[in-house]
């Protein structure tokens, strides 16, 4: 561990009931007074709740939150709203002199209330505290035996803490002292001092590559040798069976030497083994350096290719000097995350090889097997780029980009909520070709007959479509897009019948169009959820020039083209929510 580090870690933990930590609180007569104050008094009132609260929390006291509630019922909503964003900020603030506090013997708690360093705990002389994050408390210490410098890792929250803090601090030390390897952080110890769980590794006496790249970004060389190093230690790790989830410029310390050391193991996991530690639907890591399947909180997706992701931001700040994403908050930086794909790093700094921004990209793919499939492949590739040789990442073979161009989305797991709907879809659709083709053939000229089995026969199908999708469940911003394209195509077929009349055009003599405006739908589609949608754009494309070759039949053949592009991944679809 460095001196100065800091390791900032979010996490959220309920807390047990203390009858003496809402004393400071303003009084439910107070707020009985004011409940028809102004909004502005509202504010004000609710920001001193909040601070109380906090500060009892930093204080190491419990916060009933269920009885402030209770005690103050015009602020409870707007409590349950902010108390988790409070809990995200303040936690991991704690003041600087203040350590666990156990919950048995008076005199341990005053000890370990506020402890005067430096002050001899078992075999360890505790000198300065040299680093916290959410979860441990780090200090620079001797260790007595034998007479060396050491950093030792406590647990940092005392009534906060829970088993579950417990259990992952203690997976920490056991997955960290399973890793032997140069560019490790080494763990000599692991223990238990007064009830309070610890573990002891080397002291590196040194900065932290975050201290570093706040001075701006790397030469292209040393940001390559420094992920070289790193990416070799991580891979290790996973040859191992340890994944870190937390990879960040905070967590990697460089020596007197200039080498690397990952550290910071407090999110590590052990894949292949059944752990409850981090709950699916927990989103464990640092945002700014998070891949998109952590920032989702899916568990069963998280693998050594998040790391893989979490080296590539790494490697991204090392050369533009920022992270890939930035954001005033955050919850807007997890979503840009899922969703938005990072500046291109030579848009920031434009003179930076090519290949070397390939490496990057390729690292911070949204799916995780376009990433490199181990950390070891891409410590190989900047190797290559540090010879002058062809890396990987540049050398795109036909199969792979065909693959690529044809796979699925980040953003395809919404379709599940379309499935069923497609195949409704599908049905009307082919209903209204019908119906056109047989007033065709039944000898129907009339413009207007033709524009309302499209436009209101179609439109109150769409306002049908939209409230049963809503009764699915929320409505994501991706999807909403999908629905404003979809709503242009259906106006621009609308417009095609009044268009025939206005333009003196024989009745249907602008059909071929309908398929190209449905192609282009399909287009829009492959870009945001599926490269198979192309499929469907050719097949319709294919049907405007059948439409044109054989008018009489046209709509017969779009209905049952037009149909089957919208089943059949409706069904893929459906059968997919059914099984998960």
């Amino acid at each position: 561990m460095n001196r100065g580090s800091s390791v900032p870690q979010v996490e959220q933990s309920a807390t047990r009931e203390n009858k003496d930590s809402s004393a400071s609180l303003p009084s439910k007569q107070e707020c009985d007074e004011n409940r028809q104050a102004p909004s502005a008094e509202h504010d004000e009132r609710l920001a001193e709740v909040l601070s109380h609260m906090a500060d009892d929390i930093a204080l190491g006291r419990s916060v009933d939150f269920n009885s402030v509630c209770q005690t103050y019922p015009d602020l409870a909503d707007d409590l349950r709203r902010l108390w988790g964003a409070v809990l995200v900020t303040d936690v991991a603030s704690i003041s600087a002199d203040q350590v666990p506090v156990p919950d048995s013997d008076e005199v341990i708690m005053r000890r370990w209330r506020r402890m005067d360093l430096p002050t001899t705990i078992g075999d360890y002389e505790l000198r300065e505290e040299v680093g916290r994050g959410g979860m441990g408390v780090v200090f620079l210490a001797r260790q007595i035996s034998l007479d060396r410098e050491v950093a030792v890792k406590m647990i940092l929250r005392g009534r906060l803490a829970s088993e579950i803090d417990h259990s992952r601090f203690l997976s920490e030390a056991s997955s960290t002292a399973r890793l032997q390897h140069p560019n490790i952080v080494p763990v000599y110890e692991v223990g238990d001092i007064e009830g309070r769980p610890f573990f002891s590794m080397k002291f590196i006496d040194g900065e932290t590559l975050g201290d570093k790249l706040a001075d701006g970004p790397l030469p292209e060389r040393e940001a390559a040798e420094l992920l070289v190093s790193i990416s070799r230690a991580v891979g290790f790790a996973h040859r191992q069976g340890v994944m870190h989830r937390d990879l960040k410029p905070s967590n990697i310390l460089i020596d007197s030497a200039g080498n690397p050391m990952v550290s910071d193991f407090g999110l590590a996991k052990r894949f292949g083994v059944e752990n409850e530690l981090t709950r699916s639907g927990v989103v464990v890591g640092t945002p700014s350096y998070m891949s998109p399947e952590q920032a989702s909180g899916r568990r069963d997706s998280v693998g050594p290719a998040s790391d893989i992701y979490s080296l590539g931001c790494i490697l991204y700040h090392a050369l533009t000097g920022r992270p890939p994403l930035v954001a005033e908050s955050v919850m807007e930086l997890v979503l840009l995350v899922l969703e938005q794909d990072p500046t291109p790093p030579r848009a920031l700094r434009p003179r930076l090889d090519r290949d070397l921004e390939m490496i990057v990209i390729r690292c911070l793919q949204k799916p995780p097997d376009l990433r490199y499939d181990t950390a070891d492949k891409l410590a190989d590739d900047l190797e290559a780029f540090l010879r002058d040789e062809r890396v990987e990442a540049s050398s795109g073979r036909f199969g792979q980009v065909v693959s690529r161009l044809f796979r699925e989305t980040h953003h395809a797991a919404v379709l599940e909520n379309w499935g069923i709907l497609w195949m409704w879809h599908s049905m009307v659709l082919l209903i209204a070709s019908l119906t056109t083709w047989g007033l065709d053939i039944n000898g129907v000229t009339d413009h207007f007959v033709y524009a309302g089995v499209w436009t209101l026969g179609l439109g109150a199908w769409a306002a049908v479509f939209w409230k049963l999708r809503q009764r699915i469940g929320p409505v994501t911003f991706v999807e909403r897009q999908v629905a404003h394209v979809w709503g242009a195509s259906m106006i621009s077929i609308a417009m095609l019948f009044p268009l025939e009349g206005w333009l003196g055009l024989p009745v249907l003599s602008l059909s071929p169009m309908l398929p190209v405006v449905s192609a282009s739908v399909f287009i829009v589609k492959a870009g945001m959820f599926s490269g198979a949608f192309y499929i469907q754009a050719a097949a319709l494309l294919l049907t405007s020039v059948a439409m044109a070759v054989f008018p009489i039949h046209g709509h017969l053949i779009f209905g049952f083209v037009a149909a089957a592009c919208f089943f059949v991944p409706g069904y893929q679809y459906q059968r997919r929510r059914k099984d998960y």
